[in-house]
């Protein structure tokens, strides 16, 4: 059961019983996956990689808030987003619909968000000129990849809740998706990540965290 309710930026944000956490930060959702995911993540990314094309891999797709930003940025920007989310138990569309996330995107791209989720669950689909969505319904440490991803935006619930989520052997996993070069970018930020994220030949990197988080962890694969 997912309980719809509002953040203090005034973006919704869904409240998972079963897990016992919000999707985002109760401090601002619409705040928290701009600072984290766009502006550390897919900015970054851009700006630094300066390819005609990027693959995001994202570890938790959940309401698809990070997703429509970074179509909004991909359009933006004119670079082609190959976007792929990991997301054992999906939402239903009519679940979506409720967060009002449409308000923050222009319309053409809320629409053919919304008209092709539900068919990204079973395969690719081509958004837009600039877009292409995957969903894929798996646990994280059923998934099998090559490194082929340009970021990695990690955003499962918190360890506290979910604890399987931030073992050593879950997130060389998804670091193993990356490729040289490649950014793995989450909202949390502990000892035990930054050694588990560094054992995997990663540069670490502290920023300044969203609202109510002081700071947040962004690393660069360097071997």
């Amino acid at each position: 059961m997912n309980i719809l309710t509002q953040t203090a930026d005034g973006s919704n944000t869904l409240f998972n019983e079963t897990i016992g956490e919000h999707y985002h930060s109760s401090h601002g959702a619409l705040q928290e996956s701009k600072h984290v995911f766009i502006a550390a993540g897919l900015k970054y990314a851009i700006e630094q990689l300066k390819g005609p094309e990027i693959n995001v891999l994202e570890v938790g797709f959940g309401t698809g808030l990070n997703f429509i930003l970074s179509f909004l940025e991909a359009e933006k920007q004119q670079v082609k987003l190959n976007y792929t989310g990991i997301e054992a138990f999906p939402l239903t569309i009519d679940v979506i619909q409720q967060t009002a996330y449409s308000k923050y995107v222009p319309m053409p791209i809320w629409q053919n968000f919304t008209a092709g989720y539900e068919k990204s669950l079973q395969e690719t689909q081509s958004l837009s000129a600039f877009c292409n969505l995957q969903i894929l319904t798996s646990e994280l440490a059923q998934v099998k990849s090559g490194a082929q991803f340009d970021i990695v935006y990690y955003d499962a619930f918190s360890v506290r809740h979910q604890p399987e989520m931030w073992t050593d052997e879950i997130i060389a996993h998804t670091c193993s998706f990356l490729k040289q070069g490649g950014i793995f970018v989450t909202y949390a930020i502990t000892g035990d990540l930054k050694r588990a994220v560094k054992k995997c030949g990663f540069a670490i990197e502290k920023l300044p965290g969203a609202p109510g988080k002081r700071e947040m962890l962004r690393a660069i694969k360097i071997a």
